[in-house]
């Protein structure tokens, strides 16, 4: 006997064919298969036959075909080969978040080696994740909900365009995309932008880096909600009512601008050059620096300008210089 007779029924069984009639009539065609590359002839081939000749459509709208799990020679996982990883070690050296981070890494239709760095940095991404949230959280409400600072403002629109290039990529379900887009995000924020306006933050008169702190990090909860659920319903349910995975999808308005994009590049620049001169002089990041020259055009040290003091207060500069010129340069002279 075919040993995909029933197999071949899997839709019908899972939506009550026969025992909920209701139900069926909400649910079927169903909308994704998800399924190995090496059974689309015999199970997925199957299935449409007898959705065909017992309803007259096909069974679904969507099939995601994944590969197969390698081990670290490349060679395919199997137990007659016995050297097939057991999950349950590996959730609990990196939780369930870290682990899960791996599988959404794999692309769909590519095989996928197993890779314990993958865990470890998926692990480190929520770890670091519940950290900011803590952070962030962590300051005083603000009744004042202006965003009114340039650097904060260019960091919701960039934040807006990734919203808007994950939400695509999830559409078409290409979650490692959207996944790596979103991520990408979050260290920047992390690393550049938040080390900006941390300390304007804990200013009284800085609220727009504290309300736009807030904006940020209620969109970064939920964008990483699929990919890290556990770490996530974490940090959301101690400022937020209800679960993340309830919460609505952010929105984005991504109509390009030049100007806040390149603001941004050119105080990453600034920031990496600064780090670059204290790491090569061996001197701690939090050392002081006597003085910061930005040579660029006008226009561009017209828009650095309005973030001066936030450059001075994260990288400790005693005196920050701005000079026209035709190349943009950062020279650093260390304390």
């Amino acid at each position: 006997m075919d040993t995909w007779a029933t197999s071949s029924l899997t839709p019908q069984i899972a939506g009550g064919w026969g025992e909920d009639d209701v139900l069926f009539a909400k649910i079927y065609p169903m909308d994704l298969r998800p399924q190995g590359h090496d059974i689309i002839r015999t199970w997925l081939f199957s299935t449409l036959v007898r959705s065909h000749f017992e309803h007259g459509c096909v069974p679904w709208r969507n099939v995601a075909l994944s590969g197969w799990i390698l081990d670290p020679d490349r060679k395919k996982m199997s137990k007659s080969k016995g050297n097939v990883v057991t999950p349950q070690a590996l959730l609990d050296q990196y939780g369930s978040d870290g682990v899960r981070y791996w599988a959404a890494s794999a692309r769909l239709g590519s095989d996928t080696a197993f890779e314990e760095q993958q865990m470890k940095i998926g692990r480190r991404l929520a770890v670091k994740l519940f950290n900011l949230s803590r952070l962030v959280q962590g300051f005083a409400k603000d009744d004042n909900g202006d965003i009114d600072q340039p650097l904060d403002q260019a960091m919701l629109k960039r934040l807006d365009g990734i919203v808007q290039d994950a939400t695509f990529a999830l559409e078409a379900y290409d979650y490692s995309v959207a996944l790596s887009r979103i991520e990408g995000f979050f260290w920047w924020f992390c690393d550049d932008y938040v080390e900006l306006v941390k300390r304007r933050a804990y200013r009284p008169e800085g609220h727009s880096a504290r309300n736009a702190f807030a904006q940020a990090l209620s969109v970064q909860q939920r964008l990483f909600a699929p990919f890290l659920p556990f770490v996530c319903e974490e940090v959301w349910q101690s400022w937020n009512c209800g679960s993340v995975h309830n919460a609505s999808w952010p929105q984005g308005d991504a109509s390009p601008d030049a100007s806040i994009e390149s603001l941004l590049l050119s105080v990453s620049a600034v920031l990496s050059a600064i780090r670059k001169a204290k790491s090569d002089a061996r001197q701690s990041m939090k050392a002081s620096v006597a003085r910061v020259e930005l040579v660029d055009r006008p226009e561009k040290l017209e828009m650095l300008k309005g973030v001066r003091q936030d450059l001075i207060e994260a990288c400790q500069v005693e005196a920050l210089v701005f000079i026209e010129g035709t190349e943009q340069q950062v020279v650093v002279w260390l304390t």
